[in-house]
């Protein structure tokens, strides 16, 4: 037996059992985004498809991406998608030029879904909704006839290096003349993205990197982020510094939040991609600059005139103005001066320290959150066995590899979708 998807109003996909047989061109592992458009394009270049799901669902952890807003892609050239990988960049260079962040956008444009852009070049469906992305390419899959079954595969089938089908828990056995492997990686594993991928490339002889949680939120023992537990800063700028030998590894500007346990945002899990586990052992710094429009000595200026209009009030009343209104007990405390003292008797010093602290809180990172907040995998599936042009693995003929489960990430913006988008339509394409 095997199934089709279909979806049911607002209600998440459902496979519906129909007859078929075991006989594929492609059998695709795996129904998230990279192996969707893959077996999209395959179908529509006139090959018989079969996706192999464990979940009931696809495109589960699609629909809780950007938080279950979808950040489909971002809207900007090759050339900046590429700067913005941080693991094996230039393996995805045809990949990228195949298709484009233009070549996404116009995709699900033209196959009706509307989108916009927001800050950041950032691309999502007009309506906000993930779903949406979803059922879009469910809609594709069913109306080029790919058959979708709820099968956790086990077992690739191969002879003589050459792809022969796959085998499932439950003993089936589906021939095919190739194979695509897009399970994912091991973030968000209650979505079903337990490393599988891992598992079955090692079958066929791929080195498999070290995989560890990436664009994740940090851990800090700084009780002050617990204390603004909540708080969303925006248009603040950060610097990620090694604590060994002060040598900055990371900047960027945008939003964060803190949490209790530390701090999330856009900007903290850009900075979690560029820690190496050395780094994070250091226990970095992490410095908030909260003023990053105004220089040292503009910002020393706009406190003097702060501290002027309340020259007879005490410190812990004076700098209201400065800042949001959670932050302001933290930062009186953490600079060191005395709350009940008057504005007009603080020293230069004590004043130049507050305005350090203003152009540098200080977090100490002493780690990061689990496999469960992970937005993507660092590590995985080395690229070194995969030919770049076409996704077909170098070790077994007709296995193609796709997707976060290849030793690729990014930073955050739509960029890792975009990897996933890529490297499915051209391993789709390149089946024969």
């Amino acid at each position: 037996m095997a199934c089709r998807c279909i979806s049911n109003g607002a209600e998440k996909s459902v496979i519906e059992v129909i007859a078929t047989e075991n006989k594929y061109d492609l059998v695709v592992v795996g129904g998230g985004p990279a192996g969707m458009i893959a077996a999209i394009n395959a179908a529509q270049n006139g090959f018989r498809i079969l996706i192999c799901e464990k979940n009931p669902k696809l495109g589960r952890k699609l629909l809780i991406t950007g938080k279950g807003r979808c950040n489909v892609t971002n809207n900007c050239d090759v050339k900046t998608c590429i700067d913005s990988v941080t693991s094996n960049s230039s393996f995805l260079y045809s990949a990228f030029n195949f298709f484009t962040p233009q070549d996404t956008m116009d995709f699900f444009e033209q196959n009706g879904l509307e989108l916009k852009t927001e800050r950041g070049n950032r691309v999502f469906p007009t309506s906000d909704k993930a779903l949406d992305v979803v059922n879009t390419l469910i809609r594709l899959v069913n109306e080029n006839n790919v058959t979708v079954i709820q099968a956790d595969v086990k077992k690739l089938i191969i002879n003589d290096n050459i792809i022969e089908g796959v085998e499932s828990a439950s003993g089936d056995i589906y021939h095919c003349d190739n194979v695509i492997i897009a399970c994912g990686g091991r973030s968000y594993p209650r979505t079903g993205s337990t490393g599988d991928g891992y598992r079955l490339a090692k079958q066929a002889g791929h080195t498999i990197t070290p995989i560890r949680p990436s664009l994740v939120p940090i851990v800090s023992n700084d009780s002050f982020c617990t204390e603004l537990q909540g708080l969303s800063l925006k248009n603040t700028h950060l610097s990620l510094v090694r604590k060994n030998d002060k040598k900055c590894i990371f900047e960027d500007f945008g939003e964060m939040l803190f949490t209790h346990f530390g701090a999330s945002g856009p900007m903290i899990l850009s900075a979690s991609a560029a820690m190496k586990p050395e780094h994070i052992k250091e226990q970095p710094m992490c410095y908030i600059d909260l003023k990053p429009a105004l220089d040292e000595e503009t910002l020393d200026k706009r406190v003097l005139r702060e501290f002027d209009d309340a020259k007879n009030k005490q410190y812990k009343n004076s700098i209201q103005k400065l800042l949001p209104g959670k932050m302001v007990p933290v930062i009186i405390e953490l600079s060191g001066i005395d709350p009940d003292k008057k504005v007009n008797e603080i020293s230069k010093e004590e004043r130049k320290r507050l305005v350090t602290l203003l152009k540098a809180l200080p977090i100490t990172i002493t780690g990061t959150r689990g496999w469960n907040e992970a937005i993507i995998t660092r590590g995985g599936i080395s690229v070194k066995d995969v030919n770049p042009s076409t996704m077909e693995s170098k070790k077994v003929k007709k296995l193609y590899i796709c997707g976060e489960v290849l030793d690729l990430d990014a930073m955050t913006g739509g960029f890792n979708l975009q990897i996933a988008w890529s490297t499915g339509y051209l391993a789709g394409n390149s089946i024969e």
